[in-house]
């Protein structure tokens, strides 16, 4: 009896071992024959973010034989109300999905259980964290890997462009909701308006106003956020001459091509997407977006062929040419700019390249508290962190 016991006792134990060993390994390879999932938050034609993502997926169809497609869009509470993001996730897997990308971070603890539910299926977090082993939020998955691309940069440019075309020195964002990733992006406007301002027009820093507004989403819904259009209008009729987008629809070029032909000078940049800067020509100044598809490509090989690894990657631009398709994450692509604003454009992404660094003290945060000492220069956990928005900018810097 002792002996049947103590069998009994080392198959559980082995049991046990062997399924905590599964838990803990990557799902296996798919071979060259993979049906990928995308779940977005928007239309997959919204012409920002999801469209992006949508034809960053499409890139790697295009470039895999074997690779197909699925998709599910308007993934968010207003358009699918009662359905949640993991359930979605499920639907595209019982379409036969091995790989599920879930496109953004609002969708992170949704992600983050369908991970944790189907350990044979690869899942890609978009501007997640969760697999940094140096962030705030580690928590390793084997089947996840989270990626985003330093837009920052590219919003940098976008501060450059925007103040080296306004008239009145006033700069309003427009912003989406109000989390770590959006205060870092609006900061980095301002911090290349402000450097463009000081810099290369030599003029006073405090005569540059750089005001947020946030509408509470990434796009509009009636009668949950503030109305967008509002917003650019608000922008335009208190002085405010250059609007940057931080969400993903067009409103504010669309409004600006308005007010334009009512005989206002007013200007806009949309974000995310770079056939975006076909809206509104002559008022759009250029237009800061991801390049989804070489990151993309590279992870689901990694799933297709057994090397991958859950991790986390933020992704630089290939500054040999920041509008590569095949090798930049994130680019710029201009607009109706000035020759003075174009040049001074293509001069700052140079120096860029060649590593000039904006995240550099002394800089305070919107409180008036210390956020970088004189020559101290920011972590990449401060940067991808960042609790409020910096000192010279209006608006709010956390949620009411």
């Amino acid at each position: 009896m002792r002996k049947v016991l103590s069998l009994l006792l080392c198959v559980g134990i082995a049991l046990v071992v062997s399924s905590t060993a599964f838990a803990q390994s990557a799902p296996p390879a798919t071979g060259p024959n993979l049906t990928i999932g995308l779940v977005m938050v928007g239309p997959y034609n919204d012409h920002g973010w999801s469209q992006a993502n949508y034809e960053g997926v499409q890139y790697v169809t295009s470039k895999l034989p074997g690779t197909k497609m699925v998709y599910i869009d308007r993934a968010n509470t207003a358009d699918r109300p009662g359905t949640t993001v993991s359930q979605l996730g499920e639907s595209l897997v019982a379409q036969g999905a091995k790989l599920v990308i879930f496109s953004s971070d609002d969708m992170t603890d949704e992600a983050i259980k369908f991970a944790e539910d189907h350990p044979d299926i690869f899942v890609i977090l978009t501007s997640g964290s969760q697999q940094w082993k140096d962030g705030k939020n580690y928590l390793p998955l084997p089947n996840m890997v989270n990626v985003m691309g330093k837009m920052e940069y590219m919003k940098m440019v976008a501060g450059v462009a925007a103040a080296m075309t306004t008239k009145t020195g006033k700069i309003g964002f427009l912003g989406p909701l109000i989390n770590d990733e959006t205060r870092r992006l609006a900061s980095a406007a301002y911090l290349g308006a402000r450097y463009a301002w000081v810099n290369y027009l030599k003029k006073d820093p405090s005569k540059l106003t750089f005001k947020v507004t946030w509408i509470g989403f990434w796009f509009n819904i009636p009668g949950v956020t503030s109305d967008p259009t509002q917003v650019a209008d608000d922008f335009f009729n208190s002085g405010f001459d250059v609007v940057i987008s931080g969400i993903d629809t067009t409103e504010a070029v669309a409004e600006a091509a308005k007010f334009t032909a009512q005989g206002k000078k007013v200007w806009a940049m949309p974000y995310d997407y770079d056939k975006a800067l076909e809206e509104g020509k002559g008022v759009s100044l250029g237009v800061p977006y991801f390049n989804w598809g070489p990151a993309y490509l590279r992870i689901i090989k990694s799933a297709m062929d057994g090397t991958w690894k859950n991790h986390f990657e933020w992704n630089d631009p290939d500054w040999k040419n920041i509008n590569n398709r095949d090798t930049s994450a994130v680019g710029f692509m201009k607009g109706a700019l000035s020759k003075e604003a174009s040049d001074a454009v293509d001069k700052f992404i140079g120096e860029l390249g060649k590593g000039l660094n904006l995240w550099v003290g002394p800089l305070n945060y919107q409180d008036g508290s210390v956020f970088l000492k004189k020559g101290e220069k920011a972590t990449d956990q401060q940067i991808w962190y960042l609790p409020q928005l910096l000192q010279g900018m209006e608006g709010q810097s956390v949620s009411k």
